[in-house]
């Protein structure tokens, strides 16, 4: 396997881990806090929210 490669697995597992839901909500929630910010309005709560978000469906699927 090359250096390459394993440094593409490395990032995945890093970013996407045991979850990818979250990983597309962090995304998601990323996403919208540009489209918000390139408005001109306040986009800094954007992502706090995302994150309480986020969190409580992370954790609501591991105790399933």
């Amino acid at each position: 396997m090359s250096w390459l490669v394993r440094a593409a697995y490395a990032v995945w597992e890093f970013v996407v881990g045991d979850d990818p839901w979250t990983a597309v909500g962090v995304a998601v929630a990323l996403g919208a806090t540009a489209l918000l910010a390139s408005t001109g309005a306040a986009a800094w709560w954007v992502m706090p929210l995302a994150v309480v978000v986020l969190l409580a469906l992370s954790l609501r699927r591991a105790v399933r």
